[in-house]
């Protein structure tokens, strides 16, 4: 795994709708590849010299898209009302710093307004009730006429939060924002680089299909399962780490156990043929996995899965501590253990397992 490149995805501005910097980041690592993107910022990496490709086609999955936030309105004040572009949850928000994208390009940093403790009531210091209505966002500016005409911010602007990639060597641990996913985009990278001098001699003919505006109803997989059309898909997640608030015998999305292979969540039942695929291989190549029943949450595998025929997925998480919030621990191991997983299950394939897989030899 190239750790600069996951650095350079995780630092890229990229809030729902919004993911210009991310495509942009990726294409810079992918001109050995055929790469577009579409009207949605959905983009598409193929193999060269493979649109003609008539094998069954198998669609690597993440999204490009994290957390953000929009300016909803602009007060007399100078403060920024805000709109989530995601799921956040409100007390992680107050005091932690933000950019807000103008619609010239132009950065301008702001801190998410907290009230200080010398203003608040007896009330306000007990009570944990948080309202994104009554959130704010402080850049500094003293009026409504100086943040438009001064700071050209205006209203629908973008804003993400304010982290910077930090890699621990020593440790092997990645520090930043926006690990859902930028971690599952690194691994689509990354296992299509491994694949490359090989692709004429796998079953399946590979597509990295990185989606926009996941976070906000898994909208950009719509698009991109239609366009792709595949028979399998392999979706990649930066999943949420449980390994920090419950025990290790319940832990099912552990730092340094390996890729979490997802069972079930709130929106996707997984196919059995392909999880016992995936973990005959990594008995096989030594590939740590843990497995996962999730009580809640979803992929883009819930609408790649019922595209055309019904598409066989294998969600692949990548566990991220503090997922929806402004800062994320990952593991570098885990990130290798997904996309090894993901390639070694690629040339595993062959036309009986593939048809396997499909239902196809049920009757």
């Amino acid at each position: 795994m190239d750790i600069e490149m996951f650095g350079k995805l995780s630092d890229a501005f990229g809030p729902s709708g919004f993911e210009e910097d991310v495509i942009r980041t990726i294409a810079d690592y992918c001109k050995e590849f055929d790469v577009e993107n579409d009207a949605m910022n959905n983009l598409y990496v193929r193999m060269p010299g493979t649109e003609k490709d008539s094998r069954p086609v198998i669609q690597l999955d993440a999204h490009l898209d994290a957390c953000g936030f929009m300016v909803q309105n602009i007060q007399d004040n100078g403060c920024l009302g805000i709109i989530m572009l995601g799921g956040f949850h409100l007390t992680s928000l107050p005091a932690h710093a933000v950019w807000i994208r103008t619609r010239s390009g132009k950065m301008v940093h702001g801190i998410i307004c907290a009230k200080p403790v010398h203003f608040m009531t007896t009330a306000e210091r007990s009570s944990q009730t948080l309202e994104i209505e009554k959130m704010y966002v402080d850049v500094g500016a003293t009026s409504r006429e100086e943040v438009e005409n001064v700071f050209g911010i205006h209203i629908g602007d973008p804003m993400m939060p304010d982290v910077t990639f930090e890699y621990d060597a020593e440790h092997e641990i990645c520090f930043g924002k926006a690990f859902d996913n930028r971690a599952g985009c690194a691994c689509i990278v990354d296992t299509m680089k491994q694949l490359e001098k090989e692709q004429a001699s796998l079953a399946v003919n590979v597509v990295g299909a990185f989606a926009a505006q996941e976070e906000v109803g898994t909208r950009g997989a719509v698009v991109t399962s239609q366009i792709v059309k595949p028979d399998l898909a392999i979706v990649f997640e930066g999943s949420p780490s449980d390994d920090f608030f419950i025990s290790a015998g319940q832990a099912q999305g552990c730092m340094k156990k390996g890729v979490q292979i997802r069972i079930l969540d709130n929106s996707y039942i997984s196919n059995t043929q392909f999880i016992s695929l995936a973990e005959e291989v990594a008995e096989k190549c030594g590939i740590k996995y843990q497995e996962s029943v999730r009580r809640g949450g979803s992929t883009n595998a819930a609408k790649i899965s019922v595209t055309g025929k019904a598409v066989p997925c294998l969600v692949l998480g990548v566990p991220s501590r503090y997922a929806h919030s402004h800062y994320n621990f990952c593991a570098k191991e885990d990130l290798e253990a997904a996309s090894a997983m993901a390639a070694n299950v690629i040339r595993a394939l062959d036309e009986e397992k593939i048809r396997h897989i499909c239902h196809q030899d049920v009757l």
